[in-house]
């Protein structure tokens, strides 16, 4: 599998780490929060191509 990405110019590697902590978060903000962030790592994954 090809790790870096290249254009004309530039090459890149691109990783992405996401921790969710909702141990010590209020429920409700917590829940709006997963609401308006829950369908980002199916994009980026989608994006990338996994």
């Amino acid at each position: 599998m090809k790790t870096h990405h290249s254009l004309c110019h530039t090459k890149w590697d691109c990783k992405y780490h996401i921790v969710w902590i909702p141990k010590y978060r209020k429920k409700r903000l917590f829940w709006e929060l997963r609401q308006e962030l829950g369908p980002v790592p199916r994009e980026l994954a989608t994006h990338r191509g996994g």
